[in-house]
């Protein structure tokens, strides 16, 4: 999208995000209305169910020959891809100045999309499911019954492009300054080689085009990620299997914990990424996507500088953990992430603790714990 498009869709974007979605704790029955509220030419269907019993959802909209299947919350505490895709509904559903695209894109493709792959580690707030298994992970032993169903999803459509949407933590910052990574994008490897082949060649050439309409909306806050290969992965096992595969990452920006950007950016990256995939004729960009900057781990949430503990001056590099409480609702939790210079990082909150003496780590775990809870 040109930058007049993105600018367009900039300014109909509250008219389609739906504020009551604005949480980090999004579950299954959170969903429900949403989903039995869709159109008609929306297709809801039961496809499955978790280990603990709850249903897993498909809905298809597109009548074209080009399968796309994405899926969210295959953690079940990153939430911000459920978010985006019931914008990329509201999007389609509502008429605007981009009818004519809607249209072109639905001729051409047929979309099949599974909100909240993990219901039970979404109602619990907890990455893995409740077998305790990352689904990230179980593509090769399939011991989740929810790892089943995706599987049994990707065999019957045999997609030409998946999108499997995930949360990255704040710590993500974007290679070679200390920014937020807000989104950060992969095309997986599929051997430790890296090679690459022509199914990642499209996957980089859909990044590529991601990165260029998003990079007009949060320029310098778009990470990639290392191509390490990981046996056990999803996306590289799918990849392997000739399912080209976009990992997206909502990320952190400063000062905003419900993630409202990122939200943003997984909805225009979903949206950029299947219009590019629909309408472009040239689909070469691949060699765009190295120029993506890195990710790093240079962000936390707050640092205390220069801190004297034992004698040494050091700051403390503080990260919160998400946990539910006994009243199910979301607390972040502050916990002591690094004690070291931390000259090169940056944070959402930087103090100055000079004067601030600490005997050993366990009274700077107390302090923190105090101070910013």
């Amino acid at each position: 999208m040109n930058e007049k498009e993105v600018s367009s869709i900039i300014d109909i974007y509250g008219a389609i995000r739906d504020e009551n979605l604005d949480r980090r704790h999004l579950s299954l029955e959170d969903i429900k209305p949403y989903m039995s509220s869709l159109p008609k030419d929306f297709k809801l269907k039961k496809i499955g169910r978790s280990f603990e019993g709850r249903d897993i959802h498909k809905i298809v909209f597109g009548s074209g020959p080009v399968n796309i299947l994405l899926w969210t919350q295959m953690h079940g505490n990153e939430s911000t891809g459920t978010r985006g895709l019931f914008d990329l509904f509201n999007f389609f559903d509502n008429s605007n100045e981009f009818d004519p695209l809607k249209d072109q894109i639905l001729d051409k493709c047929s979309i099949h999309c599974i909100p909240i792959l993990n219901p039970d580690g979404a109602q619990a707030y907890t990455r893995v499911n409740a077998q305790g298994i990352d689904l990230n992970r179980d593509v090769i032993d399939k011991k989740a019954p929810e790892s089943v169903v995706l599987q049994e999803v990707l065999q019957k459509i045999k997609p030409d492009y998946c999108f499997n949407l995930h949360d990255q933590r704040t710590i993500f910052s974007v290679e070679p300054g200390t920014k937020t990574a807000t989104m950060s994008f992969l095309a997986p490897s599929v051997d430790v080689k890296r090679s690459i082949t022509e199914g990642r060649k499209k996957t980089m050439s859909v990044i590529s085009s991601i990165n260029r309409s998003l990079q007009q909306v949060m320029p310098g806050r778009i990470g990639r990620y290392t191509d390490e290969f990981y046996p056990t992965a999803t996306g590289d096992n799918f990849q392997k299997m000739g399912f080209n595969t976009v990992l997206i990452e909502a990320g952190h920006s400063k000062g905003d914990y419900l993630r409202k950007e990122s939200r943003l950016g997984t909805f225009l990256a979903l949206l950029e990424g299947i219009r590019f995939i629909a309408l472009e004729s040239d689909l070469d960009l691949h060699k765009d996507y190295f120029n993506i900057p890195n990710n790093e781990k240079k962000y936390l949430d707050i640092i205390v500088r220069n801190i004297n503990l034992k004698d040494e001056l050091m700051d403390i590099g503080v990260l919160f953990i998400e946990k539910l409480n006994k009243e199910g609702k979301l607390e972040f939790e502050p916990s002591v992430n690094q004690l070291r210079n931390l000259a090169d990082f940056n944070a959402d909150k930087i103090i100055e603790g000079e004067g601030l003496l600490f005997n050993d780590e366990k009274d700077v775990e107390i302090w923190v714990k105090n101070t910013f809870n």
